[in-house]
């Protein structure tokens, strides 16, 4: 697989509702596309770096610079027998995993295309359907949010993630309990607590969720060893799961019972392939994005 040439392309998109976190609200997306040419084929991938380095320390800023500075010119008018290759070739590039995985995905399209499979057969996938959660940002008011629950169980997604912060997040979950007691419900802080907060998180293991996720610092596991030891409810790791070391070390340790799989924050389909296998051999579920999956 030769690749003749990489085309970048910043678009930008109005959210057609705000998303907020605990760091901050979005109402536009501006993204990074990436189109990789080779062989008489296309391959395409995103960079989800977000527009501001606040989820992690990449930004779309970030991304187009690591991108058109040093990633392409490593990739450009490469030859690859397998997109497996490509990592290696990106490892003296410390961290942007972002902006790597937005190549590595366009190149494992390619590949796709250029074999005539369907990408999830070629990575090695076997389902045709799979049931998917969605993820709910914070509301103006907690009935605000109630009604945007309502409106996506109604369209039939099987599990819902809201995202907490402080101020918005036992007595927004007590509210969602009871007028939803059956879904299956879990939250989110991006990184919004700390363990002086500890005697908060057990309050909600009254209310069934099937995770709280990061709910410490983002480069933390030694503290999440303490919080998952204290609480019933099983913390998920985003933000502190860079590569599989990070999440062996974090299972092994005690510090979550679920790992959050994202392409961009692990840099592409190989590593979090790589990451998936660890749970796997630990039988410990994985959350893929807003989809679940039982390792």
């Amino acid at each position: 697989m030769k690749i003749d040439r990489i085309e970048l392309r910043e678009i930008q998109m109005p959210l057609v509702s705000f998303f907020e976190t605990s760091f901050g609200r979005t109402t536009e997306r501006k993204i990074i596309l990436v189109r990789v040419f080779g062989e008489g084929m296309t391959g395409f991938g995103e960079a989800t770096s977000p527009e501001g380095p606040y989820y992690n320390h990449e930004s779309t800023g970030t991304a187009w610079h690591v991108l058109r500075d040093f990633i392409v010119p490593r990739i450009l008018h490469s030859t690859f027998q397998s997109c497996s290759e490509v990592a290696s070739l990106l490892k003296p590039i410390r961290g942007h995993n972002m902006a790597k995985a937005a190549v590595e995905c366009a190149l494992w399209d390619l590949q796709a295309r250029l074999l005539h499979q369907p990408l999830h057969v070629l990575l090695g996938g076997t389902r045709r359907v799979i049931d998917c959660g969605v993820s709910i940002g914070i509301q103006n008011t907690i009935k605000d949010l109630l009604k945007k629950i309502d409106t996506e169980v109604s369209a039939g997604y099987q599990r819902i993630k809201i995202k907490i912060k402080p101020g918005w997040d036992v007595d927004v979950v007590k509210a969602v309990r009871r007028e939803f007691p059956d879904i299956m419900l879990m939250c989110d802080a991006n990184s919004a607590y700390t363990l002086e907060d500890l005697e908060l998180f057990k309050n909600f293991d009254e209310y069934g969720l099937l995770m709280i996720e990061q709910p410490l610092a983002w480069n933390d596991i030694v503290d999440h060893i303490q919080l998952q030891a204290a609480i019933r409810t099983p913390i998920c790791l985003d933000e502190s799961i860079l590569d599989r070391e990070d999440a062996r070390k974090a299972i092994d340790s005690g510090a979550c019972r679920i790992i959050n799989i994202k392409l961009g924050r692990l840099a592409g389909h190989l590593e979090s392939k790589k990451v998936h296998d660890v749970c796997l051999a630990r039988k410990i579920p994985v959350c893929v994005a807003a989809c679940w999956k039982l390792a």
